[in-house]
């Protein structure tokens, strides 16, 4: 399972639409290291003046590498923290996260982190069975 929902949450969600909030709070909750992982790249992306930044440290454990494939490839997980947080996310192979400011979308480092060469070149041997 992808989060843990409070019984109260899931309810009301059965009735209509949830804020952008709860459901931040709901997935801060369940992914606590990817919500840490993510967290400290955009802290790291406020501190400089870069266009974004990243983070590619292995998670310590296939449970955590879990959590941040959960939080990554949902596209409600993902646009959830992109409005949360005001920035563009990006992920190559299963852990390489990265931070984009929203001007940065469609410029050169955006591009070449999203592109197929991108991925390409961030390849090794390590990370193929990831």
């Amino acid at each position: 399972m992808s989060l843990n929902v409070p019984t109260a949450l899931l309810e009301r969600a059965e009735h209509g639409d949830i804020s952008d909030a709860e459901f931040v709070d709901c997935v801060r909750e369940s992914l606590p290291y990817a919500w840490s992982t993510i967290t400290r790249v955009i802290a790291d992306l406020e501190s400089g003046s870069d266009a974004f930044a990243d983070d590619s440290t292995p998670p310590p454990s296939e449970a955590e590498r879990g959590q941040l494939l959960r939080a990554l490839a949902s596209d409600a997980i993902r646009g959830g923290l992109e409005r949360h947080f005001g920035v563009a996310l990006a992920f190559q192979n299963c852990h390489r996260v990265a931070a984009f400011r929203p001007a940065a979308v469609g410029g050169p480092e955006h591009r070449a982190f999203v592109s197929t060469r991108g991925q390409l070149l961030n390849q090794s041997p390590e990370l193929r069975d990831c």
